[in-house]
């Protein structure tokens, strides 16, 4: 595990940690929806906040490296232009937030890999902020990954499963709408991979 000063010196160390592109489950997910307002929890560098910027989303990007903020920052300068005002950086930590219950359309929480009691906690801070119809989106690398596909943490203790994310929304109100062992390819220096992705997405019924 890793803190916020850790992963400053990581990012600091690199023009572009993440790939520039957004997650692939995202992309796909996200494709088609009609903008609204979204956060993304963990967002590191940006990538999945920006692409939806780009496509007309209002989004608020949240991590704990002041880094990773500024980079996504200046980020969205480059990229968005005159729809700079769409795009908002901040600081925080996931395990302090207190959310505004039902803000946003789209809520993402890409590759955050953290012990299982703190994952639950984000978890339903995470489920608090989806509006009436909205959509929680989460993606991870699966506990299969190590053994099984590349990339990724090592550690099984912040690794997880589908069916471990479905019991952490238990009670939270969301309707899980998928739920699954999602295969990824993956180039590398020896040619393609397979990675193994945890991926949810559930959705808040709509008021009636």
């Amino acid at each position: 595990m890793m803190d916020s000063s850790a992963w400053d010196e990581r990012y600091a160390a690199s023009d572009l940690v993440w790939s520039a592109t957004p997650n692939v489950w995202v992309e796909q997910i996200a494709h088609g929806l009609e903008p609204g307002r979204a956060i993304d929890l963990a967002a590191g560098e940006g990538r999945n906040a920006l692409w939806l910027a780009e496509r007309g989303w209002t989004v608020t990007a949240v991590d704990f490296s002041a880094l990773a903020i500024e980079r996504a920052r200046q980020l969205a300068e480059q990229r968005l232009g005159d729809g700079g005002s769409r795009f908002t950086g901040t600081v925080s930590d996931l395990l302090l937030l207190r959310p505004d219950s039902g803000a946003f359309d789209l809520v993402l929480l890409v590759y955050l890999h953290i012990p299982a009691a703190e994952r639950w906690l984000v978890m339903r801070t995470a489920s608090e902020y989806v509006a009436p119809g909205g959509l929680l989106v989460v993606v991870g690398h699966h506990s299969d990954n190590p053994e099984h596909g590349v990339g990724g943490p090592p550690d099984p203790r912040i690794l997880y499963t589908q069916d471990e994310l479905v019991a952490d929304l238990e009670g939270s109100g969301l309707v899980v709408e998928r739920a699954e062992r999602a295969l990824r390819t993956v180039d590398t220096p020896e040619g393609q991979r397979t990675a193994i992705d945890a991926v949810l997405v559930a959705r808040r019924p709509a008021a009636v």
